[in-house]
């Protein structure tokens, strides 16, 4: 048989297989899944600063606990004055030592060294070098050398074996606001708070979170699960989509006068 001859024709040919039972759904998904990794950059799959859980030097530890608790998550960067000062990384784990000997246990001396790449970096390349160099995680920077976002071994390998979609999933091309039924609106996590301002008439301020994702997170003060439902300010908002990391899609729409709360402090 002829020889595909390029990244197209592998494709159909592996899908044409799949067709012939040669191959599973979880394997032509995730041979798919290697193929597209070595297309995209770390920009593609980090997540935003805005939706990042960063720790303050000065934060009490009673408070640093509480952030591990709730979120879950066993990896936190840690920052000293602003965020783009990132000292580096704090394995949950590591808050065991205050446990075992609160006296002596100093924050600064617990910190593992973060890794700093930039956005342009290729996911493949990112992958063999968590592998060799035994990280799980990357603090992404842009240009300025200010933190962007942040990534994780699991976010690449999630590209590789794919994650639960489910109705209300976003086709790439569409646009981050797409008009649902009765009122409200499918709106990607990422959609930028001046945007929300201008199809929704809302007055948020973007000084401490640039998406409507942490946006919420900001309101919630912690990460929101699947069908959780918020009013903020004059919007009603219900959470369509999030995993462990972060909040990807949310369904919005906007209150009457008389169902508005309180705003945003």
């Amino acid at each position: 048989m002829r020889k595909p001859e390029d990244r197209e024709q592998l494709i159909e040919l592996l899908r044409g297989s799949f067709d012939s039972n040669l191959l599973d759904s979880d394997a032509l998904t995730m041979i798919e899944g290697v193929l597209q990794v070595s297309e995209l950059s770390a920009r593609d799959i980090m997540i935003p600063r805005s939706q990042s859980y960063m720790l303050d030097m000065k934060l009490e530890m009673a408070d640093i606990i509480a952030v591990a608790v709730d979120t879950n998550h066993s990896r936190f960067p840690v920052f000293e004055g602003e965020k783009d000062n990132v000292l580096g990384v704090l394995l949950a784990k590591d808050l065991l030592r205050y446990y075992k000997d609160p006296e002596n246990f100093e924050l600064r001396d617990m910190l593992r060294p973060a890794v700093f790449i930039p956005e342009s970096k290729p996911l493949n390349v990112l992958l063999k070098d968590f592998r060799s160099n035994r990280n799980h995680m990357a603090i992404v920077v842009d240009e300025y050398s200010r933190v962007a976002g942040l990534i994780t071994i699991e976010d690449v390998l999630e590209q590789i074996v794919g994650e639960i979609e489910d109705e209300y999933d976003f086709d790439e091309s569409e646009a981050n606001i797409v008009s649902d039924q009765d009122g409200w609106h499918r709106v990607k996590a990422m959609t930028e708070i001046s945007d929300i301002n201008e199809f929704f008439g809302s007055n948020f301020p973007d000084d401490d979170f640039d998406t409507v994702g942490g946006l919420l997170l900001s309101h919630t003060g912690r990460l929101p699960k699947k069908g959780e439902h918020f009013k903020v300010s004059d919007l009603d908002i219900k959470v369509l989509r999030s995993d462990s990391r972060r909040i990807h899609a949310l369904l919005i729409k906007k209150l009457e006068p008389s169902q508005e709360t309180l705003p945003l402090e």
